[in-house]
C-alpha cells in the first residue's frame, strides 16, 4: 500500500489519500504500508503535519523495531522539507541498525 499524506494535492495514481497523520498512523500500524509520501503543512497544526509522522515512525523503529517504508517528502515547505528528510535518514540508519 501506497500513502500519501496531503491536503491539498492531487493524489497520484495507485496511492491511498490520507489528510491527517493519526490516519497514517493507523495504515502504519497495519503493517502493509511498502511507500509513504508525506506533506508537511495540512491545514490546520493542531491536527499534525506531516512531521508528526516522521517522530512517529522515528519512535516505532527505535523502540518496537518497527520496519519503515520507504519515505519521501513532497512538502513545499523548504525548512519544514529538510527537517523531516533529516528525521527520514535518522529512521533509515535506525532500521538498518536492527
Amino acid at each position: 500500500m501506497k500513502v500519501y499524506l496531503d491536503d491539498e494535492r492531487a493524489t497520484p495514481e495507485g496511492w491511498t489519500r490520507a489528510f491527517w497523520p493519526d490516519e497514517v498512523v493507523r495504515w502504519l500500524e497495519t503493517g502493509q504500508v511498502t511507500h509513504l509520501s508525506l506533506d508537511h503543512d495540512l491545514g490546520d497544526d493542531e491536527r499534525g503535519t506531516g512531521y508528526d509522522v516522521v517522530l512517529w515512525l522515528e519512535e516505532a523503529v527505535a523502540v518496537r523495531g518497527f520496519q519503515p517504508p520507504i519515505t519521501t517528502v513532497h512538502s513545499a515547505n523548504t525548512a519544514a522539507r529538510l527537517r523531516m528528510e533529516a528525521g527520514i535518514r535518522s529512521i533509515e540508519r535506525l532500521a538498518r541498525e536492527r
